[in-house]
């Protein structure tokens, strides 16, 4: 408990693409061997196949799926007070909470699964109302426990035995009154006097208490034994003994066990908050996944909150972030997108430059770190060049891409063009998929002036299949548009040999936008854009220039 909050998550996009997981891979690898702080790499969605392909390829493993940012139970200090046990006594209970300036203790068994709770509240109410006689022998008090609560000791009986039977009485009185009162199992609280102790045994007493610290007379011992009656001696006085005797009892007999408020240690603070406001307890258990006690959590435990810390690669709009975003801590953003509407607490690091691939940017930054690349971390890198630059063909890739990729691909062992076209064939195998599961393996949100409105992009290496998907595409557009709350919607139906996309698209003057933008005439069943294979650098910038001239 506690270690998740000092990992620092490396994430890309929503609906990842390659570069974006192969991104998040790299570069926690790169922090890991130059930083002391642990950094871990996260997805914000599902992987696409071909993705899996590259991990499956270089034998990398899946980073974990993350989808809220937002702080949990096991990034604060939880205040970790030990369980106790329901059978520990009244006063234990109270000595532990004075010890531990609690107001709560948890109630655990022995295999750390929750029983209860035990408040300041329940002592006070088994001290101040309890008015019956036979509570103790309600409760199933062991005499061992009788005795520790009056800081004594059993000297004559079996201490681990339990009082079942019989009342609380105070023999203050003359043996031949006490005869009259005293009934079998009887617990009595006696003084000094060696007539009454006796009395007390033959009137079938199964306890007797003598206070003062006194030395037991031998007779007095024999005939308890002959009588199989316990004997407590404590240092106390009668009146204190009475007092005191009934927080001897066991704290199951008080302690609260339906309705308990309890939370799991993946929680998100803010959803703790809530049920926390509609209580008045102070103090609530937290249950790890399997269900067993960790700690205890109260409001002001929610103060020492440490948010996630978070690097962002491959984005930087809170629209393709993580859902929590806004309540995490952005420690680093590597991207070579334009720039978003994301806005930080505090000052970041920012690296953002006009290169067709974030891998490639990370490739740099092993080189001037001065780290060697591993062989599994080149194949993610180059990968993810590849994929993103459809092999060199799209517009955004550079001089530096392409040398990367190639630098790269000697490290992984790989030759570029024959890994390329069974990456891209791996990534358009659409077989037993649905048409949201398409859509969204690579799906973004765009937003300028008042409007928002979403591009998807599939690429595949024939026409005909293309095709077909926007077919099995077209119907999914219009529901989309309410679902995200969009303008328009667009997806980019891309043929990575003939370097050109299809466009279709749905939303009131999405049709008439694109023509527009690209000079062609309207056609509501998709246009045809003959070298147009990026979304970021050719499609994203004349629609927006186009909105912008229209608003």
């Amino acid at each position: 408990m506690g270690t998740e909050s000092k990992k620092v998550w490396v994430v890309g996009h929503k609906n990842p693409d390659t570069d974006s997981i192969c991104a998040a891979i790299s570069y926690a690898y790169l922090k890991n061997q130059t930083e002391e702080k642990e950094f871990v790499a996260k997805r914000a969605g599902s992987l696409n196949e071909e993705t899996r392909y590259v991990l499956d390829y270089f034998g990398a493993k899946e980073p974990a799926l993350v989808t809220f940012a937002g702080a949990q139970l096991k990034d604060i200090s939880i205040r970790k007070t030990a369980g106790v046990s329901s059978q520990i006594s009244l006063k234990r209970a109270w000595e532990l909470m004075k010890k531990l300036d609690v107001v709560t203790l948890p109630v655990t068994n022995r295999f750390g699964k929750m029983e209860g709770i035990i408040v300041t509240k329940d002592i006070a109410t088994s001290y101040m109302d309890v008015r019956d006689n036979r509570a103790l022998s309600q409760a199933r008090t062991p005499y061992k426990t009788i005795a520790e609560t009056l800081e004594g000791e059993v000297c004559v009986g079996n201490e681990h035995a339990h009082l079942v039977r019989g009342k609380v009485v105070v023999a203050t009185s003359t043996p031949e009154y006490m005869a009259g009162v005293i009934e079998e199992d009887d617990i009595v609280i006696l003084g000094d006097r060696e007539e009454a102790q006796m009395q007390a045994i033959r009137s079938g007493a199964s306890c007797i208490v003598i206070g003062g610290g006194i030395e037991v007379d031998e007779e007095v011992k024999k005939l308890a034994e002959r009588h199989d009656c316990v004997i407590i001696t404590t240092p106390f006085d009668t009146f204190s003994v009475a007092r005191l005797i009934n927080q001897s009892m066991p704290i199951k007999q008080y302690m609260t066990r339906q309705r308990l408020i309890t939370f799991q240690i993946d929680d998100y603070v803010d959803d703790v908050k809530e049920e926390m406001a509609k209580v008045r307890h102070r103090d609530f258990p937290v249950l790890n996944e399997s269900g067993n006690y960790v700690g205890m959590v109260s409001r002001r435990n929610l103060m020492s909150m440490q948010k996630k810390q978070v690097i962002m690669v491959d984005h930087n709009e809170k629209s393709q972030a993580v859902d929590g975003i806004g309540e995490a801590e952005i420690l680093e953003i590597i991207d070579h997108h334009r720039l978003g509407t994301l806005e930080t607490v505090s000052p970041v690091y920012f690296r953002n430059q006009p290169l067709g691939c974030t891998s490639t940017i990370i490739y740099q930054m092993y080189q001037e770190k001065q780290v060697e690349i591993p062989q599994q971390i080149a194949g993610l890198l180059v990968s993810a060049i590849i994929s993103d630059t459809l092999m060199f063909r799209s517009p955004t890739c550079t001089p530096f891409d392409k040398a990367a990729a190639e630098a790269l691909a000697q490290i992984a062992g790989i030759e570029i063009e024959e890994y390329a076209k069974n990456m891209f064939c791996a990534g358009s195998d659409f077989k037993n998929k649905t048409a949201e599961e398409i859509f969204y393996q690579d799906f973004k949100i765009f937003h300028t002036n008042d409007c928002d409105f979403g591009v998807a992009q599939i690429s595949a290496m024939s026409r005909e299949e293309l095709d077909k998907l926007g077919e099995q595409l077209r119907p999914f557009l219009v529901p989309v548009l309410a679902e995200k709350k969009l303008s328009m919607v667009y997806v980019m139906l891309t043929d990575i040999l003939e370097e050109s996309s299809r466009v279709i698209f749905a939303g009131e003057d999405s049709g008439r936008l694109l023509a527009h933008a690209f000079k062609k005439p309207e056609n509501g069943e998709g246009i045809l854009l003959p070298g147009i294979v990026s979304r970021k650098k050719q499609l994203i910038p004349r629609l927006m220039n186009t909105l912008a001239e229209s608003l």
